[in-house]
């Protein structure tokens, strides 16, 4: 599939944004991505995996006799499936698994992700939404000198 927009290049960028009940993909090369602001940064490179799994075995030692309480997983089943069972698996396992979630994507901890372009979009709303708040607090106040100097601000960013 070419770039959406440059018409040139193998599109590699495949970015979707839902406005609404509006959904509109847009597939871009990762020169026209970059210059339309889009974040490119690989979620899931295979030697992390690899030396992920490493890790887990190492730490797989520790938890080779536990059982869930929850479903009597054991870490023979979870190597042997690739996925756990229940929610107290999670607990059960949580050293391997802690190690082994740090090694193939840098954290244990899930921050989600939003393309660049859409977080500015974010950011922006939350702003206007703070100073539309603080506009009204003005106007109960009557501070009127401020809020009108403050609802000229959020016209400049509303735009």
């Amino acid at each position: 599939m070419l770039c959406q927009v440059c018409h040139k290049n193998e599109a590699t960028v495949h970015y979707t944004e839902v406005s609404g009940s509006k959904v509109i993909e847009i597939h871009l090369c990762e020169k026209c991505a970059i210059e339309k602001g889009v974040s490119i940064k690989p979620q899931f490179l295979l030697g992390g995996l690899m030396s992920g799994l490493v890790e887990f075995e190492k730490s797989a030692k520790i938890v080779k006799g536990k059982k869930c309480p929850g479903c009597g997983l054991t870490y023979d089943d979870f190597k042997r499936m690739g996925r756990l069972g229940c929610s107290k698996c999670y607990e059960t396992f949580k050293q391997s698994l802690t190690a082994l979630l740090e090694t193939i994507h840098g954290s244990s901890v899930h921050a989600g992700k939003v393309p660049a372009i859409v977080d500015r979009k974010v950011d922006k709303g939350l702003i206007l939404k703070k100073l539309r708040e603080r506009l009204r607090k003005l106007v109960e106040k009557e501070e009127f000198e401020e809020a009108a100097r403050l609802r000229d601000e959020i016209r400049k960013l509303d735009k």
